[in-house]
């Protein structure tokens, strides 16, 4: 009778509680996004990508009347990239900043371990960049996307070499990171279902500027085509020493090189003309976008790579906010997954675990402007 009567009290606590919460979420003056990413270090450029492309969007909605009648405000959370650095950070805005929704975080190691706390908290995460099947396969209730995932990405890639391209000497190179090695593993699964072994499968350190001895190896091993995983710096940089030792095979690189320091670490974007990559429809293009491109366009800023996904990111959750009539991160996800919302990159619409219903990655060639051109059907 006492064991009932101690459980009763303690619901009776925690069902307080979270009325109460729901009370102050409700009294604040304005709905808080958090906006988490590598706002500092080596890959900082992303980071502005999406601190562009939230802001731009919080803006929009706050032009528009707000959500119920509140404004939209932007905290931003920098994790540099780092797993532990995201942890951190995820508790910041939980904690101390007391935000609604968070739209992030960027890579998929930091995602992965933030999502944790996020999940913990009963708050909403979307995030516009991490590809890791990890991110939405450990049955988080509260976690989504607006990009789509690795195995999609090494799918297209994999029947890519094998149908069009014909290669037959190929080489896979990551740059060891959760995204990378993931994409790189998702390439390597189809490529060898598609009945073509790779001929070197190596991982080169993020953030190191020498790759000859690596190039050598290529060279030496006679492949006829580099697909490379990771991100812009180290893409650029492979890249140069590639055409420097004289090597003029075919390479294919990721979504995370989609930013314009490939071109600066390649060393112009006349160096990029040929290079394949394997990205979404560049969002830029896309008719529902057009007039915030423009706009932000205007302000000085090129929303390359993920601004638009962060954009989308935040109409997301502003859609979840306004539509869930709840503060839980659950009961928000619950919501977006029942519904189709209109985003910049069009209408999108989420399975069960929090993934698109439809997430087409196409291959695109550079040109000598260092712009892209979808070659894929």
């Amino acid at each position: 009778m006492k064991f009932s009567l101690k459980k009763t009290l303690i619901g009776a606590s925690v069902a307080a509680a979270a009325l109460l919460a729901t009370s102050n979420v409700l009294a604040q003056a304005a709905y808080k996004i958090g906006v988490a990413g590598p706002m500092t270090g080596g890959i900082a450029a992303y980071g502005e990508e999406m601190r562009k492309g939230a802001q731009q969007a919080a803006d929009d909605i706050n032009a528009a009347g707000g959500i119920n009648g509140k404004k939209v405000e932007i905290v931003i959370g920098d994790d540099a990239c780092e797993p532990k650095q995201a942890v951190t950070v995820a508790s910041r805005l939980i904690e101390k900043d007391k935000v609604n929704v968070v739209v992030g975080h960027f890579c998929s190691s930091s995602t992965i371990p933030a999502s944790e706390a996020y999940a913990e908290a009963d708050m909403l995460m979307i995030t516009p960049a991490s590809t890791n099947p990890k991110v939405t396969e450990r049955n988080l209730p509260n976690v989504l996307r607006t990009c789509g995932r690795d195995d999609q990405q090494g799918f297209v890639a994999g029947n890519y070499i094998v149908d069009i391209l014909k290669s037959k000497r190929v080489v896979l190179i990551h740059d060891k990171d959760t995204y990378g090695q993931g994409v790189a593993n998702a390439t390597q699964a189809q490529l060898n279902k598609r009945g073509l072994k790779e001929i070197m499968y190596e991982g080169l350190t993020r953030g190191e500027k020498d790759y000859n001895a690596l190039v050598t190896k290529i060279k030496s091993a006679n492949a006829d085509l580099i697909h490379f995983s990771g991100l812009s710096s180290e893409a650029g940089t492979l890249l140069r020493q590639v055409r420097e030792q004289g090597l003029n095979i075919q390479v294919m690189v990721t979504d995370g090189a989609v930013e314009d320091t490939f071109a600066t670490a390649a060393g112009g974007k006349q160096v990029l003309k040929g290079v394949l990559v394997t990205f979404g429809e560049d969002p830029r293009l896309i008719p529902d976008g057009k007039a915030v491109v423009e706009k932000i366009r205007k302000g000085g800023f090129e929303p390359a790579g993920f601004t638009l996904y962060t954009y989308a990111g935040v109409q997301v959750a502003a859609a979840a906010l306004k539509g869930a009539n709840s503060s839980s991160g659950a009961a928000m996800a619950k919501w977006i997954k029942a519904n189709t919302v209109p985003t910049i990159l069009g209408k999108k619409s989420w399975d069960a675990k929090g993934d698109l219903t439809s997430a087409a990655y196409v291959v695109s060639v550079y040109k000598d402007d260092g712009t892209y051109v979808r070659v894929s059907k």
